[in-house]
């Protein structure tokens, strides 16, 4: 340790010890009568940090660090108790509160002043009692009830420690800041006192003890366990006091491991769906319902899908060329209308000496007739030479065609 923390620190311990009178007073009343000490004692306490003053008039009280060190030198049994009389007290404020209204009513200012002094007394000491309980409860949490010897105790002190809490929240319901405003109306002093000081106080202590309630559950959770691992290993000991003999299995050579011992997750058997169990039928049905169908993008039809460039060329002339039953069928037909005179098909092919089949030939001259228009035809007078045949009735053979004009 340094010299000078040194000399500070014995330094405070002297101031501690000197004016420890002061002190014991302040932790036991909750604030300091500054008309029964000197105003310099007092002045020298609260630049050490020993005394401190809320707000301006208000009594000058001992600081948590200073008290929280006496609650545990001290043992102090009356912070496992918490005080959660909160109605009475809130019932008192508003009790004064109408006094002090009364007096300023019939302007009886001196009475009023007298009623404001008390009134802002109970506020603070209200506030000051909630957060002392506050503090009492987080003191109690974070040296989680040593001082009781047992798990069991430490497990009766934390549902003790939680029943009141529960009790402090209730209490706190109590707090009606509609009806606390309405009281106090237009007074400025009276609504700083009422509404905002008692206000954020609620706020912050509700926060804290709701903090304070986990802290009390998950503690309680803990202590439990040890309770439950002494009590085996209790059972343990004992088991190997009755049977001196008893020497442990090696487990891990069985099949049937113990739950105990065996932490290992189980293997799960491999499984197939029977779809001819018609109990079943249900369940698959469900299953299948629940599967959803996925459709994958089909890339790159956007690009198969886009326009593709042509070229329009010009279209290659086609030449058809007559065949050659054409062009003699409409050499027979000019031949007709030169001469004026009728004459047959067959006399034309022999006439010419055609190459054509006889019958080929015959054939075309009539499709080149039944090609023409109708107002044609007229110009065309056509018959037809040939024999019935001779096994079936009805059916006329052409033998040759005789073309003329009308």
């Amino acid at each position: 340790m340094s010299h000078p923390l040194q000399a500070a620190g014995i330094k405070f311990l002297k101031i501690l010890a000197k004016h420890s009178d002061v002190i014991m007073k302040a932790y036991l009343s909750g604030r300091v009568n500054e008309l029964d000490f000197d105003a310099k004692v007092l002045e020298k306490l609260t630049e050490h940090g020993v005394l401190w003053r809320p707000e301006p008039g208000e009594d000058l009280r001992l600081r948590s660090s200073i008290r929280g060190l006496l609650e545990n030198n001290l043992r102090d049994e009356r912070n496992r108790q918490l005080d959660a009389n909160i109605g009475t007290k809130l019932a008192l404020i508003k009790t004064v509160t109408s006094h002090y209204k009364e007096a300023l009513h019939h302007q009886n200012y001196a009475e009023a002043e007298v009623y404001i002094e008390d009134l802002t007394e109970h506020v603070y000491g209200l506030v000051d009692s909630l957060k002392s309980n506050v503090r009492n409860l987080w003191r109690r949490i974070h040296n989680e009830f040593g001082y009781v010897a047992s798990i069991n105790a430490k497990i009766r002190e934390n549902e003790l420690a939680q029943s009141q809490l529960t009790e402090m929240r209730k209490q706190l319901e109590m707090f009606q800041f509609d009806e606390l405003a309405t009281i106090a109306g237009t007074s400025r002093e009276l609504r700083r006192l009422l509404v905002v000081q008692l206000q954020r106080s609620h706020s912050e202590i509700s926060q804290e003890l709701s903090i304070a309630q986990s802290k009390l559950i998950d503690l309680l959770g803990k202590f439990r366990q040890y309770l439950h691992r002494y009590q085996l290993l209790k059972g343990f000991v004992l088991h190997a006091q009755q049977k001196p003999d008893y020497q442990v299995k090696d487990y891990s050579a069985k099949h049937n491991v113990p739950s105990l011992f065996n932490h290992a997750k189980a293997i799960i058997k491999p499984a197939s769906i029977d779809v001819n169990n018609i109990e079943h039928e249900r369940l698959f049905a469900e299953v299948v319902s629940h599967i959803k169908e996925i459709r994958h993008a089909n890339v790159g039809v956007k690009d198969k899908r886009q326009a593709q460039g042509f070229e329009i060329n010009d279209i290659e002339q086609i030449d058809i060329e007559s065949d050659l039953i054409k062009q003699n069928v409409e050499s027979y037909f000019c031949q007709v209308i030169d001469s004026g005179q009728g004459m047959s098909a067959l006399e034309y092919h022999q006439q010419n000496k055609l190459t054509l089949d006889k019958e080929v030939w015959v054939y075309g001259v009539i499709n080149g007739y039944q090609g023409l228009s109708s107002e044609e035809q007229d110009f065309f007078e056509i018959g037809t030479e040939g024999h019935v045949h001779p096994q079936f009735n009805g059916n006329y053979i052409i033998e040759d065609v005789e073309l003329g004009l009308r």
